[in-house]
């Protein structure tokens, strides 16, 4: 039986049918955590309906150049602490990095599993488990390799009054999303983990396929007496 997408019927890149409004920021408050203080800042819901935050250390209206890590939403990764991919990995090295900084921000995009929802997610992981990598399993679902909208992104940096970024990636094709949406990008600060065994295929296809440009980083020590358990590799991703 074929599975047929449910989230998107067009690529992110086509034309929309009609303009929709920008983002508006509607709220902030004071986000103590334990990679520093932020403040959290809460944006209007987009065409799709989904909500969008940003987390800002320090001040950075009418500010250039200011390190910003944009974090596509990953409920498997980043809540669940899922091993199959570095999104949680990348969520925290990202905050650790900037609770050191004096200003610096990242936007939380609310576009789960590169823009195809989460339902679409555990689909592609279920053909992930017969054979197929990652983007194959987007194809066959009916997506893109990646189908995230970078206008957001774009809308949240321009209500938070930033002149222009230094973007925390591995990803260069983020850098010509946020362009293409005029994002003015000055630099790109690379972002280091660790690879394990059940993601560095994962990996090797982001390198290989998305053009990614791995990081990498000593491997861990085990914490367990079973190696077997969680076996350490080096690389990185998004």
């Amino acid at each position: 039986m074929k599975v047929r997408p449910q989230r998107h019927d067009t690529p992110t890149h086509a034309a929309k049918p009609e303009a929709t409004l920008p983002l508006q920021l509607v709220s902030v408050a004071n986000l103590p955590t334990r990679f520093g203080e932020f403040r959290v800042v809460a944006f209007t819901s987009d065409q799709h309906g989904d909500e969008h935050l940003a987390i800002v250390r320090g001040q950075v209206r009418g500010r250039s150049e200011v390190p910003t890590r944009i974090h596509s939403e990953c409920l498997t990764g980043d809540v669940l602490g899922s091993l199959r991919c570095d999104c949680r990995e990348q969520l925290n090295t990202s905050l650790e990095q900037l609770g050191a900084m004096p200003f610096g921000a990242l936007l939380y995009l609310r576009q789960e599993g590169r823009g195809i929802g989460l339902t679409n997610k555990i689909r592609a992981y279920a053909l992930q488990d017969g054979g197929h990598d990652t983007v194959e399993a987007n194809h066959l679902l009916g997506f893109g390799d990646d189908e995230r909208d970078y206008r957001v992104a774009g809308d949240m940096i321009r209500a938070l009054g930033m002149k222009s970024i230094k973007l925390m990636t591995n990803n260069p094709r983020k850098l010509e999303g946020l362009r293409a949406h005029g994002v003015r990008v000055t630099g790109r600060i690379p972002l280091v983990t660790t690879a394990n065994r059940h993601n560095a295929s994962y990996l090797l296809t982001k390198q290989k396929r998305s053009g990614h440009l791995l990081a990498t980083s000593e491997p861990k020590p085990s914490i367990t007496p079973d190696a077997s358990a969680q076996d350490q590799g080096t690389a990185s991703g998004g």
